[in-house]
This record gives structure tokens, sequence and C-alpha cells, in this order.
């Protein structure tokens, strides 16, 4: 165990600069091709032949054992739209950059954790699946693990996802569903056609109907009007306005009851002469393991191993996916960091030697409980 601690400590400056050169290449949401291609050039580099697949899935295999295997799944891209301007640097304690925590630095971790594997000549007891996937961030709908854990569901034994702090363990998955809500009427002038009905008016009634909702506190469900837009002119009685609304809980069940009120609210309280439409923008599902549950046990001892005290939480990550089809997941980050999701997030370059320490530890121990069935 101590050669995995020394490996990693070995390759601190390497996972840096990984995690900077793919931090450079920019990665929106529906837009991770360019860094696709860059992550698999970075397998290439260690012997490996990745294969993109056709929404810029990045996949390679470690082992040739067959039977059940393990999942690494890392997230390329990133929360800020194209065109962003995207300025990388260190310092001696830190590392800057949009996107260098949110997920440069735990995809730059996956890499290297196979190249240390490699390094040491350790064969783990069942094959490792390592996926660069793309769909996590905002209304990508977790389409890249969706994909990747529908190809592989079969064989797949558990699932680690890296993303996120060093220090937490995510061992539930927090469902979320997501609606464009229109509100349509006639329209017309606000003085020459007072009293017709207003799809702002309508979207507003709504809303309010929604804050009024009551929801439990445990299991956590939540709700949120996050974008409104319509109208047209400050005169103009709006034919038109639309919504996004956020529904999220730690409970399929609880989320589903939510979904339910807020349909019938779309569907009753407009007012009289507005129609009402809905559109899916995004469906995550829920499910919820145990502190106990044997993977979430191994990723909590491993923290311990390099010198942290485990929290735990439920979160919406990939990890999301996998327990949706049953499958044993679990979620853990490399490093400490600030401002995340912003234009000025940072990270410390230290805690990834013990980041990259778990990471090598908890692929190793999630095979080696998998191929014990």
């Amino acid at each position: 165990m101590q050669n995995l601690k020394d490996a990693a400590a070995k390759h601190l400056d390497t996972v840096t600069e990984r995690t900077m050169r793919i931090c450079e290449v920019p990665s929106p949401t529906g837009l991770e091709h360019h860094r696709a291609q860059f992550v698999a050039s970075l397998f290439q580099e260690l012997g490996y032949e990745p294969e993109i697949d056709d929404i810029n899935n990045v996949y390679v295999r470690r082992g040739n054992k067959g039977g059940k295997a393990v999942m690494l799944l890392a997230h390329i891209d990133t929360v800020f739209p194209a065109g962003t301007e995207i300025t990388v640097r260190r310092d001696d304690e830190w590392l800057y950059g949009p996107g260098i925590g949110d997920n440069a630095s735990n995809v730059a971790s996956m890499i290297t954790t196979l190249q240390i594997l490699d390094e040491l000549g350790i064969e783990t007891d069942s094959d490792i699946i390592a996926v660069a996937n793309v769909g996590e961030e905002g209304l990508g709908n977790l389409r890249g693990a969706r994909q990747a854990v529908e190809r592989f569901q079969d064989e797949l034994g558990a699932v680690v996802v890296l993303d996120g702090r060093i220090g937490r363990v995510t061992t539930s998955a927090v469902g979320s569903v997501r609606w464009r809500v229109t509100v349509n009427g006639p329209g017309g002038h606000s003085y020459g056609a007072f009293g017709l009905p207003s799809a702002i008016h309508g979207l507003c009634r709504i809303g309010a109907a929604i804050a009024d909702l009551k929801v439990p506190e445990q299991p956590k469900t939540t709700f949120n009007v996050g974008v409104i837009e319509g109208g047209t002119t400050v005169n103009s009685i709006a034919a038109s306005a639309n919504a996004i609304v956020d529904m999220r809980s730690e409970s399929a069940q609880e989320l589903e009851k939510l979904v339910a009120q807020v349909r019938d609210i779309v569907d009753t309280r407009a007012g009289e002469g507005l129609e009402t439409e809905i559109e899916l923008l995004g469906e995550r599902p829920a499910g919820q393991q145990q502190e106990t549950d044997p993977l979430i046990v191994k990723a909590a001892e491993g923290l311990r191993w390099v010198g942290y005290d485990p929290t735990f939480e439920a979160s919406s990550t990939d990890m999301n996916i996998p327990i949706s089809f049953g499958i044993p997941a679990v979620c853990v980050g490399v490093s400490e960091g600030e401002r995340g999701h912003t234009v000025h997030e940072s990270i410390r370059i230290a805690p990834f030697e013990q980041g990259l320490a778990l990471a090598v530890r908890l692929s190793i121990d999630a095979t080696d409980w998998v191929a014990k069935g």
C-alpha cells in the first residue's frame, strides 16, 4: 500500500500538468469533441487504444479477464459556453482556470491512475473500463454516463465516479426533472386590448403557486423557477412567456409526487384564455445507497488511509445512472478548490497526492470486490 502512496507522490507533477492541459481545451456541454480528441491522445501516449463513440465519450479498457468489470467515469464537459476565455495558470500552491477542478483534475487523475497501475505492474482482479464522458453538466442530462452504462451494463459490477472534492463520499443520487413551461395567449396592446389575458401574468400565477408548495426536509426535496422569459414591449400584453423549472429529491417517490403537483399547477393555474405546455429539458434518476454498502465502505476506508475524515452526502452526478440500473456506485474527488462553476475557479495542488493515491487504491479495491462476487 505504501507503494501506491509513493507512486502518487512521484506523479504529482504529472497529474498537475495533465490537469492544466485538459483545462485549456474548451469543452462546453454538447460541444465536447475537441477535448474528447485531446483526452484520447493522452491515453494513446500511455499505450492505450482509445475509442470515441458517436456522442464523444472516450473509452479505454485495461485488462482482458472478461467477467464483471469496474467502470471509472470522469466527465469532460464544463459549464462554460462556447467562446469563454480560458486562461490556465499556476503558482506554488494553486491551479487556476475555468473548470480546472470540475472536472479537468478528475479526468487527469483517471488517466494517471491507469499509468500508475501499469508502472507498478498491478494486474487488477477484474477489468477496468475507463470512460471520459460527456453531458454531465447543466442540461447534458447525464447522456454520456447513460450511454456508457447502457453499453456495458451486463458486465458492470461497480462504477467509480471521479468528480467533486476530496473528503466527500457521494452515497446517494439526487434525482431531478427540468421543464420549460410555456404560457401562450392572444397578445395585444396594453391599453387598447386591456382585459385580454397576459401570458406573463399567467406565468406569474404558476410561479407563485409553485412557491407555495410544501415539500419534505427529509428526504430533501426542492424546487426552483430559475429562468423567466417573455413579452415584447412594456406596452404590449404578452402573447408568450416561459420559465425553466428545476425539481429535485433524494427520493424517487418524493420527486414523482412533486412533479405531479407542479404539473397540476401548470395545467390549472395560468388563468382563463391562456394555454400551457411543458417541454422536458432533463431528467436524472434518484437513488439511495447506505453508508454501510461495501463500495461506500471502501471509499471511506481509502479516504482515511490518505488522511481525510470522510463526509457522506447525496448529490447529482454521473453516479445517478448506474444506481438507477441497480449497479453499485460511488463518487469521490481528488482535490480541494474554490469558486467552482466560475471563470475564477481554483484548486490546491498538494491534495492531488492524496487524491491520486485514493483513486488508485479505490480502483484496486473495487476490482477485488467485484471479482469476489
